[in-house]
């Protein structure tokens, strides 16, 4: 490697710019921490997530019908039901992807419900006769019901998983490179649930969107891909200090490095995001949400690998330069 490569007007100086970097995060951040302080203080299960029946227990009923339903009609469905004494009935439209099959569902009307096992083929039953009275072609396409202990332990399980996987990551990244090395990734990648948190956060608030199961697996498989991006940004600084330590400062090393995968970095993702794009766009319903989470994890996990956890080993590394000093100032 030559040493243009540090020298060179066509880079990037991200650690110059890095307190824009972290303004710019605090902004994509703040309004999704927001949504989860006002989520936990409004949802009975003062969750920061509305979280459906996977983790609450209930069950899902889904109707197919042949055209889209108003809100005004949505409301008045759930009038209906909360009048039969239907426990906390949650309603959605649901549009399937587009078919040319003539036989293709047009739309999907999802209703959750809590309700007791004992009396669940009654409570379908006194369901399905309501839709019925309102849409006699609407037909079950689906049943889904999780009981309500075994909702709370999926619950426990899926925060230990990550718990768990955040834990073997720093872990890891100690051995292969340095603590601050560790930490600076934990934070990137906190940063990055947090993010994708936020936003599910905001569209619960906004558009009911309920987390489940698949929503913690998109959450894993995130971090993986994220840290994956930033052990390969880690890995380049780390083989750059030790040819040129001595010969360029810590902040030039970090920047080379950077910009020395950043042509990696993007091509991966953007390659990856074209092809949730079109999983989104033309995929089924059920696994909508579930590339959502994919999406915006890869995309802002590319972000805070080059301009977040980069950042943060130059910090790092200015706060010990500058303890350093004070010390043999102090001993001096």
């Amino acid at each position: 490697m030559s040493y243009s490569v540090f020298n060179t007007k066509k880079y990037i100086d991200v650690v110059k710019y890095r307190w824009i970097w972290f303004a710019l995060s605090f902004i994509l951040l703040f309004p999704g921490i927001v949504a989860m302080v006002i989520s936990m203080m409004q949802y009975p299960t003062h969750t920061p997530l509305r979280v459906g029946i996977d983790f609450t227990g209930g069950t899902i009923i889904q109707y197919s019908v042949e055209q889209n339903i108003p809100p005004e009609k949505v409301t008045d469905i759930r009038n209906k039901l909360v009048e039969q004494n239907v426990d906390s009935p949650v309603i959605q439209v649901l549009k399937p992807s587009s078919s040319d099959n003539e036989n293709a569902i047009k739309y999907i009307l999802s209703i959750k419900t809590k309700f007791a096992e004992d009396n669940q083929t009654d409570e379908i039953d006194k369901i399905s006769g309501i839709i019925s009275s309102d849409y006699p072609e609407a037909q079950i396409v689906q049943t889904n019901s999780v009981g309500p202990v075994l909702g709370k332990q999926l619950f426990v399980n899926s925060m230990i998983a990550v718990t768990l996987a955040l834990l073997g990551i720093v872990i890891y990244l100690t051995l292969r490179f340095h603590f601050e090395f560790a930490i600076s990734a934990f934070l990137a990648l906190f940063h990055d649930v947090l993010f994708v948190v936020g936003v599910f956060s905001i569209l619960g608030l906004t558009a009911g969107v309920q987390i489940d199961s698949l929503f913690v697996t998109a959450i894993l498989t995130v971090l993986g891909f994220s840290v994956h991006d930033t052990i390969v940004v880690f890995d380049r600084i780390r083989e750059n200090l030790k040819f040129y330590s001595k010969k360029a400062s810590y902040d030039d090393i970090v920047n080379a490095s950077v910009n020395q995968t950043l042509a990696r970095s993007i091509n991966t993702s953007l390659t990856t995001l074209f092809t949730l794009g079109a999983l989104y766009l033309f995929g089924g319903v059920t696994t909508r949400d579930f590339v959502l989470v994919m999406i915006l994890g890869i995309a802002i996990g590319t972000y805070s690998s080059i301009f977040f956890a980069s950042t943060i080993v130059a910090l790092w590394n200015d706060i010990k330069k500058a303890k350093k000093s004070k010390s043999q100032s102090e001993g001096v």
